[in-house]
């Protein structure tokens, strides 16, 4: 599997499986299937709430004796009611019991945005709106730098942040953020923002990479990605797959990609992109289908209009229409 080298100095596969949505019961089999399969980077996170059943699906592969704990990388990320910084390292420490891990590879600050901090998920009022913290970035990434020397994980990065919250951290940090993980498609591409990383010395990591058709909040009325006559013609030149050309598409721009899937021949299909390349036209092809269409935005009905839910929240990334 081909890796690219952090700024923390590890490695990381420039593949993985994603496992947003795969429920308890296929995610355990779908993650042993992946590693069984050559797949070495599984990315999760306590906010998908299926964390025990991904460590089930690792240890069955370690205990295969097919796979070493080193030769696989493993991402959580820490979720938005554990902003606080005395709460990082026990949600860390959690989420490590439940994947029945030692140490993390990676772990990832999933929103700039905290909730109220406790247990609840989603703290709500008694008018059943969100209840959001004040805790700044800043302050939850100290407590994550402390989590490094304290052993628990090797690598720290970010979430859906935009480009000054990045180049903030960058500046009043001591660790640099290694990743940054964002919704990428042909559909979104978000090229100024990739582009900015690296030229920081950031990876980049890509979900959502085939348009999230199984969101919960969905618009049926869209074209599926997958779908893009561009697409098709280019997967039916190379005798692949759309979502083999997408992948593809995303490993020529050095960007790392998470597909999900619970189904084992998907999975197997996924990881047969290294044996094609495209070409500079098909990488242009590609580059006009480029509509800046963000879909991974929480939504919620509100007097029967779907509107942003967090917007209001401090720290939300995306207010400010001059941000990337």
């Amino acid at each position: 599997m081909a890796t690219l080298q952090l700024n923390s100095g590890y490695k990381m596969p420039l593949l993985g499986l994603g496992t947003w949505l795969s429920n308890p019961g296929e995610v355990e089999i779908a993650v042993a299937a992946a590693i069984d399969c050559g797949y070495r980077l599984i990315d999760c996170a306590y906010g998908y709430g299926n964390e025990k059943e991904v460590g089930k699906g690792i240890h069955q592969a370690l205990s295969s004796g097919k796979v070493k704990r080193e030769e696989l990388f493993v991402v959580s990320k820490l979720w938005n009611s554990k902003h606080s910084p005395s709460d990082v390292v026990p949600s860390l420490k959690e989420s490590l019991a439940d994947l029945g891990l030692d140490y993390l590879d990676l772990f990832l600050i999933h929103w700039p945005i905290s909730f109220k901090s406790g247990n609840d998920m989603f703290p709500r009022d008694d008018k059943g709106n969100l209840i959001y913290g004040n805790t700044h970035y800043l302050d939850t990434w100290k407590a994550m730098e402390e989590a490094t020397k304290l052993g628990l994980v090797r690598s720290i990065g970010i979430s859906n942040f935009n480009h000054k919250q990045i180049q903030d951290l960058i500046d009043n940090s001591s660790i640099k953020p290694a990743v940054l993980q964002i919704e990428a498609s042909p559909y979104f591409q978000q090229e100024k923002l990739i582009n900015f990383c690296h030229e920081r010395g950031l990876a980049v990591m890509a979900f959502s990479s085939f348009g999230s058709p199984g969101r919960p909040w969905v618009d049926n009325t869209e074209a599926p990605l997958l779908e893009d006559p561009v697409l098709v013609s280019i997967a039916k030149k190379h005798e692949k797959s759309t979502a083999q050309v997408v992948l593809r598409w995303l490993f020529q721009r050095n960007v790392i990609s998470i597909p999900k899937s619970v189904t084992p021949s998907r999975i197997q299909d996924n990881c047969k992109i290294f044996d094609f390349s495209l070409t500079d036209d098909e990488m242009k092809a590609i580059k006009s289908l480029d509509k800046n269409y963000r879909v991974l935005i929480p939504l919620v009905e509100r007097n029967g209009v779907m509107e942003v839910r967090d917007i209001d929240a401090p720290f939300w990334p995306w207010l400010d229409p001059e941000v990337f």
